[in-house]
C-alpha cells in the first residue's frame, strides 16, 4: 500500500462463526484500499486503511455487516486499565458479563428442558396433557434461552446475511412451531397421546409429531457449547493478560533537589511515589525487594537477585549490578537497585512483546483461509441441502413428519462454527504459551515453516557461545593468583573484551590489584607498567619477546597447549621472563550441546555457520557435537550458505543474532533470533527468543511444530465432521436433538484440544 495509511484494531461484537468472519472482512475490504484480517477467537480486526479512510467509516462497514465494532486502545492504555481492574479479553463487552449471563440462561433453561427431554424419551412416563406441560415448559427455553442466537440471526438478517446462527434459529424455531401446529391443529394436542423417541427420522401421522424435546435439547446443548467455548476462549487468551499486566502500577522516582547552604544534613536526593504512566525515560526509580521492576533501565546503583521468568522464562534468577540491563515486568527477590528508565510505556520490551503476540494471534494459516473461504458460502449451501433434503423425502413417498426430521437435521449439525475457531483458538494459545517461555512467535506462516526444517544453522558467537571472552586457563611458573593480579592491574583501565575477562577472573579470585605506574599502552599488542619497581608486561608472546622478555620451555609449552585449543592467550611477564599464559575464550553456554542433541532428536542437522576462523569453530563444534563446520563466513557467504541447501532441497532454519546474520535469517525458510541480539536480526526473524538461551531456541521449534499440529488437527476434525455429518442428517440417520449435541460438541472439542498447548513444558 502506497501513500499515508492507518493501522487500527478493531473489536467485534456478535461474530460466532467463520462465516461472520469472511462477512466482516467482506464489509471492510470493500471500502476503497482498505486491508483487513479479521479473527474470531480474539473478536478483533486489524485494519491497515489509507489516511482518507476515517475509523468512524471502519465501525460503520462493520454495522452495516450486523455487528458492532469500537477502536481498541493502545496496548500502554489497556495494560494500565487491566492493573486497575480484572484482566479481560480485551473485547469491548465484559467477558465475565458474558460468561455469567450465559451460565444463567444455560442452568435455568437445562431446569426447564430436562422433564420435556425426558418425557418425549420414555413413553412410560407420558400422562394425560403431558404435551402441554412440554409445550409450558419449553417455550421460555426457545425463546429466552436461545435470545443470543436469535438476536444475532435477526442483526444479520437485517442486513441481508445468514450466519450459523441462522440455522439455529431455523432448526429450533421450525421444531417449535411445527409443535405448535400439531398440538393446536394437529393431533398431538388430544387427551391420552403418546409419543414415542427415535434416534432415525420417523415415519408417522405428522399431524401427531412433536419436536419440543429437540427445541429445547438443541437449545441447552448449544447454550452449553457456547458457554464452554467462551471459558475457553478466555483461557487461552490469560497468557497475554498476564503479559500486559506485569509490572507496577506506581514506581518511586529518585527527585534531586540543590543542596540548602542553611542545612547541610538535610539530603539532596528525595523520593516520590507516582503513576507508572508519569515516569519518563532518564528518571531515577527505586526497586526494593520483592517489588516488580516498573520499566525496562539500566541499573546504576546497588545488587539485586531479579526474577526474569515471568519476561524470559528463565527460571534461574539473574545476579545484576550496576551497568546491567534490567527488563520492566521483572522482580527483584534479594537486594534494592536504582535503576534509570531507558524505555517506557509502548517502547518497553514488555509491550513490544504484548505487541508481537497479538499481531501473531491475528493471523491465519494457508489451510485456515481456505476454510475462511468455504464457510463465507457454507450456510447458503446447508439451507439449499435442507430445503432439498425434505423435498427429496417427500418426493420419495415419506412422511412429512420424516421429510421435516431429516431437513432440521441437516440445519442443526451443519453449523461451521468449528473450522473459525480451529486455527485461532490453537494459535491464542501457542502464542500465549511462547510467551510464557520467552518465544515469541510471528505468526501461523512461521509455524508452517517450521514443520518441515532439517537443517538448522547457528551462528557461534551469542548463539552457540555466551558472546562474553572469559579465562578459561592460567599457567604460572608461580602462584596463579600472583600472575592474574598483576595482569588484571595492568588491564584494568582497558574496556577490550580480553582485558574485561581477566580484570574479571582476578575479582573472582579476590586478587589483590597493585597499583601501576608509568602505563605504557600499544594499540593490538599489550600494556606495560612499572609495578614494585619492575616493569610488567601483559600482552601477546610476540610482543613480549619484542620488549625483551624470554619465553621459557615451560611457557612455550603452555603456548603451544592454548594454540591447539585455539584459544587466545595474553602472556604476563616480569623480571625478564614470561611467567604467566592466561587463556581467553568465548565460552559455550552450558546448555549448548543438550540443545543441539534435541535438534539432531528432531529430526535436524546442525551446521555451525561463524565468520571466526576454522580453528576456533572446529573448537566450538567439537564441544557441543556439531559436525559440519562453515568458517571464515561473511554476511553474503552466510546467505549464499542458506541458499545452496534450499537449492538442494534442504528446508533451512537459521539461528542468530548478530547484524551480520540478518540477511540469512530473512533468507532462511525459517529464521530464528536470540532476544540479546540486534534490532536487525530480530526483525528479520520468524521466531525470537527473548532470553537468548539455545535450548529455548529448540524449544521454539518443538511449540511451533506442536502448534501446527494441533490446528490441523483441528481442521481436519471441524472438515470431517461436517463431510460426514451432513450426508448422515440427510439421509435420516439422525434425530436432531442427537444432531444438536454433536453440533455443540465439534466446537468445544476444537477448544479444548487446542487448550492442551497450555501443558507444553521445555526439555528438561
Amino acid at each position: 500500500m502506497s501513500g499515508p495509511f492507518l493501522q487500527l484494531d478493531l473489536d467485534i461484537e456478535g461474530m460466532t462463526c467463520a462465516s461472520c468472519v469472511a462477512r466482516v472482512e467482506k464489509r471492510l475490504t470493500a471500502l476503497d484500499g482498505v486491508e483487513a484480517q479479521v479473527n474470531l477467537a480474539t473478536e478483533r480486526a486489524t485494519v491497515i486503511a489509507p489516511s482518507t479512510v476515517t475509523a468512524d467509516e471502519l465501525v460503520a462497514a462493520v454495522a452495516k455487516a450486523g455487528y458492532t465494532a469500537t477502536v481498541r486502545p493502545p496496548a500502554d492504555e489497556r495494560a494500565a486499565a487491566n492493573r486497575e481492574k480484572a484482566p479481560t479479553s480485551g473485547t469491548t463487552s465484559d467477558p465475565s458479563a458474558t460468561v455469567t449471563t450465559l451460565r444463567t440462561r444455560l442452568v435455568v433453561s437445562a431446569v426447564l428442558a430436562l422433564p420435556v427431554v425426558l418425557l418425549a424419551m420414555i413413553p412410560a412416563w407420558q400422562f394425560d396433557h403431558w404435551q402441554w406441560l412440554s409445550l409450558t415448559l419449553a417455550t421460555p427455553v426457545v425463546f429466552w434461552g436461545g435470545y443470543p442466537f436469535h438476536r444475532a440471526t435477526f442483526a444479520t438478517l437485517r442486513h441481508g446475511s445468514v450466519t450459523m446462527d441462522t440455522l439455529i434459529t431455523l432448526g429450533t424455531g421450525a421444531a417449535y412451531l411445527w409443535s405448535v401446529w400439531a398440538l393446536f391443529f394437529g393431533m398431538a394436542g388430544m387427551t391420552g397421546m403418546r409419543h414415542e423417541f427415535t434416534f432415525f427420522a420417523p415415519d408417522a401421522d405428522p399431524s401427531s409429531a412433536l419436536y419440543l424435546e429437540v427445541a429445547a435439547g438443541v437449545t441447552v446443548f448449544l447454550l452449553a457449547g457456547r458457554l464452554i467455548e467462551q471459558r475457553s476462549k478466555r483461557a487461552a487468551g490469560e497468557a497475554l493478560r498476564d503479559l500486559m499486566t506485569l509490572g507496577a502500577s506506581e514506581v518511586s522516582v529518585l527527585r534531586h533537589r540543590a543542596a540548602d547552604p542553611a542545612d547541610l544534613m538535610a539530603p539532596t536526593r528525595t523520593e516520590e511515589r507516582i503513576p507508572i504512566e508519569q515516569l519518563l525515560v532518564g528518571d531515577h526509580f527505586l526497586v526494593r525487594p520483592g517489588e516488580s521492576v516498573a520499566t525496562d533501565g539500566v541499573v546504576v546503583e546497588g545488587a539485586a537477585s531479579v526474577d526474569e521468568s515471568l519476561v524470559t522464562g528463565e527460571s534461574v534468577p539473574v545476579e545484576l549490578v550496576a551497568g546491567s540491563r534490567v527488563i520492566g515486568g521483572t522482580i527483584a527477590r534479594g537486594g534494592s537497585l536504582v535503576v534509570r528508565a531507558t524505555a517506557v510505556g509502548a517502547e518497553t520490551q514488555l509491550a513490544r512483546m504484548a505487541q508481537a503476540v497479538e499481531a501473531a494471534q491475528l493471523g491465519k494459516s494457508r489451510v485456515q483461509r481456505l476454510a475462511d473461504r468455504v464457510s463465507s458460502v457454507f450456510v447458503p449451501v446447508v439451507l439449499v441441502i435442507a430445503l432439498g433434503t425434505a423435498i427429496v423425502w417427500a418426493l420419495t413417498g415419506s412422511t412429512m413428519e420424516a421429510a421435516f426430521t431429516a431437513a432440521v437435521a441437516v440445519l442443526i449439525i451443519a453449523c461451521p462454527c468449528a473450522l473459525g475457531l480451529a486455527t485461532p483458538v490453537a494459535l491464542l494459545v501457542g502464542t500465549g504459551r511462547g510467551a510464557q517461555l520467552g518465544i515469541l512467535i510471528a505468526g501461523p506462516e512461521a509455524l508452517e515453516r517450521a514443520s518441515g526444517i532439517d537443517r538448522i544453522l547457528l551462528d557461534k558467537t551469542g548463539t552457540v557461545t555466551s558472546g562474553r571472552m572469559s579465562v578459561t586457563e592460567v599457567w604460572a611458573a608461580g602462584a596463579t593468583d600472583e600472575v592474574l593480579a598483576l595482569g588484571a592491574a595492568l588491564e584494568a583501565a582497558s574496556e577490550h573484551p580480553i582485558a574485561e575477562a581477566i580484570v574479571a577472573e582476578a575479582t573472582r579470585r579476590d586478587a589483590a590489584l597493585p597499583v601501576v605506574s608509568d602505563f605504557a599502552s600499544l594499540e593490538g599488542l599489550g600494556v606495560t607498567g612499572t609495578i614494585n619497581g619492575g616493569t610488567v608486561l601483559a600482552g601477546r608472546p610476540a610482543f613480549a619477546e619484542d620488549q625483551g622478555f624470554r619465553t621459557g620451555p615451560d611457557a612455550a609449552s603452555a603456548l603451544a597447549s592454548a594454540a591447539e585449543r585455539a584459544s587466545t592467550v595474553v602472556v604476563v611477564a616480569w623480571d625478564g621472563e614470561v611467567r604467566g599464559v592466561v587463556e581467553v575464550a568465548d565460552t559455550v553456554k552450558p546448555e549448548a550441546r543438550a540443545a543441539i542433541g534435541r535438534a539432531v532428536s528432531l529430526g535436524m542437522t546442525p551446521v555451525l555457520l561463524t565468520g571466526d576462523n576454522a580453528a576456533v569453530a572446529a573448537r566450538v563444534a567439537g564441544e557441543v557435537g556439531i559436525t559440519e563446520v562453515i568458517a571464515d563466513a561473511s554476511p553474503s557467504d552466510k546467505v549464499a550458505a542458506v541458499e545452496r541447501l534450499q537449492a538442494a532441497g534442504r528446508r533451512v532454519a537459521m539461528i542468530g543474532d548478530g547484524m551480520n546474520d540478518a540477511a540469512a535469517i530473512a533468507t532462511a525458510d525459517l529464521g530464528i533470533a536470540m532476544g540479546t541480539g540486534t534490532d536487525a536480526a530480530k526483525g528479520a526473524a520468524d521466531l525470537s527468543i527473548v532470553s537468548g538461551s539455545l535450548a529455548t531456541a529448540i524449544d521454539a521449534v518443538r511449540l511451533s511444530r506442536r502448534t501446527l499440529g494441533i490446528i490441523r488437527g483441528n481442521l481436519f476434525w471441524a472438515f470431517a465432521y461436517n463431510v460426514a455429518a451432513i450426508p448422515l442428517a440427510a439421509l435420516g440417520l439422525l434425530n436432531p436433538m442427537i444432531a444438536g449435541a454433536a453440533m455443540a460438541f465439534s466446537s468445544v472439542f476444537v477448544v479444548l484440544n487446542s487448550l492442551r498447548l497450555r501443558r507444553f513444558r521445555p526439555a528438561a
